[in-house]
């Protein structure tokens, strides 16, 4: 039998900003069920745009489509369906399309490396993608650019845009102690800092943020 060749895929790498900050405020326990959760809503959108679950690891997953657009699009959804409710972490996904191999259920190749990469450049609520996934859309989409970008062991910057999504103007503030958002009428607290009024999630993150502000509010 023989190997199978590369070929043009697309893939999206998604996961949840502030993890770690969640697991450090609210346990493991917390952050393991939002991580199941997550999982489990982007599961029930891959049907619609014809992807495949190639793995999830921990807070992380990774997703195939044959269809750059619907590749896009899927991420699009993922981010603005599921990353800003009350007590959610934002959600942030970088795709790429390029050539890669199968070898049973897994996929290998530089175009899943670099979907990992460009997700890692991604900021809470955002979708960016490579100028390769850009040029393969046959729908005219909104994306603004970023400009080249290094990745690790890839020998040319490579362009990178952010994709406009229509939610962004609702995005809800996030709690500076375990980075959920926070809807403003539902905060369990609110601390006015300077100019700036923080919302915070629970009892627990309100008594972590009172204890030690300088760790948990901006410089600026």
């Amino acid at each position: 039998m023989h190997p199978q060749r590369p070929r043009n895929e697309s893939f999206l790498f998604a996961d949840l900003a502030g993890y770690t900050a969640l697991t450090e405020a609210h346990g493991d326990g917390h952050a393991a069920d939002a991580a199941a959760e997550f999982c489990a809503a982007v599961r029930t959108l891959l049907e619609e745009h014809g992807a495949e679950e190639v793995k999830a690891i921990g807070d992380a997953m990774l997703l195939r489509v044959d269809d750059p657009d619907q590749a896009v699009r899927l991420a699009a959804r993922i981010v603005t369906d599921n990353g800003a409710g009350h007590r959610t972490l934002g959600i942030r996904v970088g795709v790429h399309t390029g050539t890669a191999v199968r070898r049973g259920e897994d996929w290998f190749g530089s175009a899943v490396n670099l979907a990992s990469r460009v997700a890692d450049l991604a900021g809470s609520g955002e979708v960016l993608l490579t100028d390769a996934t850009r040029q393969a859309l046959r729908a005219a989409l909104a994306v603004r650019e970023l400009g080249p970008r290094k990745f690790k062991n890839v020998a040319k910057p490579l362009r990178v845009y952010s994709l406009g999504l229509e939610h962004d103007a609702a995005r809800l503030p996030v709690d500076p102690v375990c980075h959920m958002a926070v809807d403003p009428l539902r905060a369990a607290a609110r601390h006015t800092v300077g100019d700036i009024e923080y919302f915070i999630c629970s009892p627990q993150c309100a008594r972590a943020f009172a204890a030690d502000l300088s760790r948990y509010i901006s410089p600026a």
